[in-house]
């Protein structure tokens, strides 16, 4: 077996495990939103502002928190008030079913109503895992460039929603947002944009109204390289036109 059949075999495998995770978390009434972005791109500072909205208002959320090493996310997370756990990959760019599952097993509590996954931070190998989420969400800061979209065109391209972050920044970043716009739509036509900056407070209810809209039934987008129900997509074969 070469190595694009070992890799294919591996993503099969994951997006099976995903649909059945996808499947049981359904029956528990729980949605997943998984959260995807470079490193520094603010959304472990955006999550812990939606955690602690949720608990303010009394709505039963929990995280899971993904890095190569150390817990700090996971004990910044928790002065929200809400149940966090950090799983560590030990070295691995991604976070893959399996590893959700295991985690999940004998701690997620069963009043849960969302569970935010946040992702290692990489747009690259993330982008090709489904996690068995209902919402996948693509976070950029203002200070990445406008290009980042056609960069990474598998990540952009799945996403059900994009946030842009830091966006006090904008001006001295000198980021243009039309053309940052118009590349995510080249990649994901469509595909909701919205702004957010943790520093002000402005756009922190984004991420906590999305994910209840989707848990009350509302029909996510359909991005062009759908992680989910059918098939696996890979970044170097992901259209940008």
């Amino acid at each position: 077996m070469c190595g694009s059949d070992v890799k294919q075999a591996v993503l099969a495998k994951n997006d099976g495990l995903a649909a059945d995770l996808r499947g049981d978390l359904s029956r528990q009434g729980v949605t997943l939103v998984n959260l995807l972005s470079s490193p520094g791109s603010g959304k472990t500072e955006l999550l812990g502002r939606t955690l602690a909205l949720a608990v303010e208002r009394g709505l039963p959320v929990a995280a899971l928190t993904a890095d190569l090493a150390t817990e700090n996310d996971a004990v910044r997370l928790a002065r929200s008030g809400a149940p966090v756990q950090q799983l560590l990959t030990d070295g691995l760019c991604h976070l893959e079913a399996r590893q959700v599952r295991t985690r999940l097993d004998g701690w997620l509590p069963a009043d849960t109503a969302v569970l935010f996954v946040e992702n290692v931070g990489n747009l690259v190998c993330p982008a090709a895992y489904d996690l068995g989420e209902t919402l996948r969400v693509v976070l950029m800061a203002v200070t990445e460039g406008e290009d980042k979209p056609l960069k990474y065109p598998t990540a952009f391209g799945s996403a059900h929603l994009v946030v842009v972050t830091k966006t006090d920044l904008a001006e001295p970043a000198g980021f243009d947002e039309t053309a940052f716009r118009a590349n995510v739509h080249r990649a994901n036509p469509g595909v909701e944009i919205v702004r957010s900056c943790a520093r002000t407070g402005d756009g922190v209810d984004i991420l906590l109204e999305h994910a209840l809209a989707a848990r009350d039934g509302a029909p996510p987008h359909r991005p062009p390289l759908a992680p989910h129900p059918h098939g696996h997509h890979h970044p170097e074969s992901a259209p940008v036109a």
